[in-house]
């Protein structure tokens, strides 16, 4: 009797070690799992804080850039004087005067010049484009605008031929109007040994 007793008491304890080994893992368990999930909400937390800082420094870095104003006028839907900012482009400009009209002569623009502030922007019919064509490209002293010539006016340079005329229409569409001459060296290809040649005979409207 006394061995059964005992042997009882052996299952009995083993029986409670195993019950209070499950309750352990099933605890540790648990507490797992709740570390893992504010772990998540952590990081979540934190991408959109992160989100929300980037999406701050942009909008303040747009609100410190400078404006301009520019004044829209002739072939577009709705002329006026508009704010843009620095750096941006005409063809901007354009769009937020409501577009071209159907009678907007658009390729006596350069779409991909920069603003600046003060611009004038007029958009010329196509009637007013012809003429403009032919009266361009020189000016009184019958020296050739290199802001504003054609190809063909460029052409009449010495020195200067297709090639040249077209790399300099290109450099003019993808940087600017020229502020001086001497800008015109800036073109690949022209170094001061043709600006000599030509200084004489070239200039920049304002």
């Amino acid at each position: 009797m006394k061995r059964w007793i005992r042997c009882f008491g052996k299952w009995l304890a083993l029986a409670v070690w195993i019950l209070a080994a499950g309750f352990c893992y099933s605890c540790g368990q648990q507490e797992g799992e709740r570390f893992l999930l504010q772990k998540e909400t952590v990081q979540e937390a934190e991408t959109v804080q992160e989100a929300e800082t980037g999406q701050k420094a942009k909008t303040q870095q747009e609100e410190t850039r400078p404006g301009c104003f520019v004044h829209v006028c002739g072939e577009v839907m709705q002329p006026g004087v508009y704010e843009l900012s620095e750096g941006q482009r005409v063809y901007e400009a354009i769009a937020m005067a409501g577009g071209f009209t159907e009678s907007a002569a658009q390729s006596a623009l350069n779409l991909a010049e920069p603003v600046h502030d003060g611009m004038k922007l007029e958009v010329p019919d196509q009637e007013q484009a012809a003429r403009l064509i032919s009266d361009i490209g020189t000016d009184s002293a019958g020296t050739v605008d290199i802001n504003t010539a054609s190809k063909e006016q460029l052409q009449t340079l010495r020195g200067i031929g297709e090639a040249r005329a077209e790399d300099i229409i290109r450099y003019r569409q993808e940087h600017g109007r020229f502020e001086q001459i001497e800008d015109i060296m800036k073109v690949p290809g022209i170094k001061n040994s043709a600006f000599e040649k030509i200084k004489d005979d070239i200039s920049v409207s304002p």
